[in-house]
């Protein structure tokens, strides 16, 4: 029989293995080396177990053994289940940013997958920048895929007080600046601080993308905040596992689940959790690799009808295990139902509606309802003006109240070496009224748009008692981060948006409502310093950095490179190369 007759041949990997010809054996003896027989082989769908396991990654440090639940999932659906590494990007030991990378680890994931005989994956990570990373492989290399978030880590315990990893770190970094906490303290603060695997406890990057990854479809009902040390965690790796076999059966693609009505139901649920700025970007990145345009003012219309309904720090109280005990996104999802598009398909073969049809809520003061929000809609906003002609983005519901309509004088920092060397300089010309302006902290500028954006308050005003300013940058800001910090201001500086001549003592203005961010200076002005002043010469002239300096965009457009985003329409090339039946089937 050959492998154009056998039934198995409507599956990829039996365009490896199928053929009995010289092709056929090499494919199949390069996995008895590793000590499979042929009835291991024989027969199953093949799918890949996506891991970003790497030491140099404390939470994703346990997707080893999530990786060996998946596979025993595999087994018993009765598939061949082939774990494979990829790049990991770890957010506190990666330098200048994981984000820098995070385009470069989804062509690992993209081309290893399109590469090898696989017809279906598991997506495992944890860490912020790990889980888009695999999402917009998988999207654009639109073999089916499924994915699994690694959970977040148990609550740190500091002197009897619960604490998120980085939300409190932030406060109490500010408590050491001022005086008000002891070296010896903030010592003892580190040994607490980090206390098991897993990802960030509150609602930082990592909690918010594994939200939105259940609120697009791509995970199982109840993934997504399950803790990184409970068992059921593994439980539903083995599902996961299982049902990846049935996806592969089913041929159900990554394009099938990622539509418009998915990515507006993860927006609605970012805003509804108080999630992380960076997600705009991921999802816009995401959006991109199958086709999608996700512009920038989507996210400003969906936020004004969505409130907050998740007590979770930055913007609550709770940690994100809580919401986990409170009946998961599943719950969450439920409460917002008039606001979802409840037929959009996902992984499950179900459609989002029917997954949440029986969540229940069992903490509404973690969970609210609908009708008794913590917080109005509008808990994201996009703003522009003529600082941001391109757009920038303010998260409102971890701002403060009395800045979100605020002019103030510019107080200019060239970059971050320059924050580092004057914010603590008591002759520093700031006051509580001044508007912080960091430049050159973009995707081209910095490079690779750090997590600098929350720049901290000068120590002669945290002795004063000031505990926020209005910040406005072209850089990111952690999801554990809070103030009233103004993002992803586009154009950014180091390709000649307005933000490249701000002067000390201009005037900004930033109105909240009216949706605007504007630099109270002449037209003319602003065009006639741009003339004059010479944009900064690239960081880097080799390797990856100068690949990433060509290719990358703005942050309107995800920070994607622009070879890699699929025009609408466009199908996903899933054969490496289209050459599979030149190499695979015979001379």
């Amino acid at each position: 029989m050959t492998a154009r007759t056998d039934p198995a041949a409507r599956r990829r990997s039996s365009r490896w293995f199928a053929p009995r010809d010289v092709f056929g054996f090499i494919h199949r003896a390069a996995l008895r080396a590793e000590g499979l027989s042929n009835a291991a082989i024989s027969d199953r769908p093949v799918i890949g177990v996506c891991t970003s396991w790497s030491e140099l990654v404390n939470c994703n440090l346990h997707l080893q053994g999530l990786a060996q639940a998946v596979k025993r999932g595999v087994w018993q659906a009765g598939g061949l289940p082939l774990e494979f590494p990829t790049m990991s990007l770890g957010e506190n030991l990666m330098k200048p940013t994981t984000m820098l990378y995070r385009n470069l680890m989804s062509m690992d994931v993209e081309e290893t997958i399109r590469s090898n005989p696989l017809d279906a994956v598991v997506l495992l990570g944890g860490c912020d920048k790990t889980v888009p990373a695999q999402l917009m492989g998988a999207a654009s290399v639109d073999v089916p895929a499924i994915a699994l978030t690694g959970g977040p880590m148990q609550p740190a315990c500091f002197r009897g007080r619960r604490l998120g990893a980085g939300t409190d770190l932030w406060r109490y970094t500010d408590d050491l600046r001022a005086g008000r906490m002891s070296p010896d303290e903030y010592a003892e603060l580190e040994a607490a601080a980090t206390p098991s695997i897993g990802h960030c406890s509150e609602m930082g990057t990592a909690s918010t993308m594994a939200s939105l990854v259940e609120a697009l479809g791509f995970s199982l009902p109840g993934s997504a905040a399950i803790p990184a040390v409970d068992a059921r965690r593994a439980a539903l790796a083995e599902a996961t596992g299982r049902r990846a076999v049935l996806l592969a059966q089913e041929g159900l693609r990554p394009s099938d689940i990622l539509t418009p009505q998915a990515f507006d139901n993860a927006i609605t649920v970012l805003v509804a959790i108080g999630g992380s700025t960076n997600a705009i970007l991921h999802l816009i990145a995401i959006a991109g690799r199958v086709g999608h345009e996700l512009p920038l003012n989507r996210f400003d219309e969906v936020a004004r009808q969505t409130p907050l309904l998740v007590n979770v720090s930055p913007a609550g109280e709770y940690l994100f295990e809580d919401v986990f005990r409170a009946g998961g996104i599943p719950a969450l999802l439920r409460e917002l139902e008039p606001l979802l598009s409840l037929d959009a398909p996902t992984v499950t073969g179900q459609t989002l509606g029917a997954n949440v049809a029986e969540a229940v809520v069992h903490d509404q003061d973690v969970i609210r309802p609908l009708a008794n929000p913590i917080k109005p809609p509008g808990g994201l906003a996009v703003l522009r003006g003529t600082l941001a002609p391109g757009g920038a983005v303010i998260k409102t519901s971890a701002a403060s109240s009395e800045l979100l309509r605020h002019r103030g004088r510019a107080v200019v920092f060239e970059d971050i070496d320059d924050i580092i060397d004057r914010i603590d300089d008591p002759v520093l010309s700031v006051d509580a009224s001044s508007v912080l302006v960091l430049r050159n902290a973009g995707p081209k500028g910095a490079p690779g748009m750090p997590e600098w954006g929350m720049l901290p308050i000068p120590r002669k005003l945290l002795e004063q008692g000031v505990t926020d300013m209005v910040r406005i940058s072209d850089a990111r800001m952690s999801g554990t981060g809070f103030g009233t910090v103004v993002l992803h201001v586009t154009p950014e500086s180091a390709v000649g948006g307005p933000l490249h001549v701000v002067e000390n003592g201009d005037a900004i203005e930033l109105d909240v409502d009216a949706r605007r961010l504007d630099l109270c200076v002449p037209a003319d002005e602003i065009k006639r310093r741009l003339a004059r002043k010479p944009l900064p010469a690239p960081r880097y002239r080799r390797g990856y950095g100068s690949i990433y300096l060509e290719h990358v965009l703005q942050a309107d457009a995800g920070v994607d490179f622009d070879v890699l985003r699929r025009a609408p329409g466009e199908v996903a090339e899933t054969d490496p190369y289209g050459v599979l039946e030149g190499w695979i089937t015979g001379w």
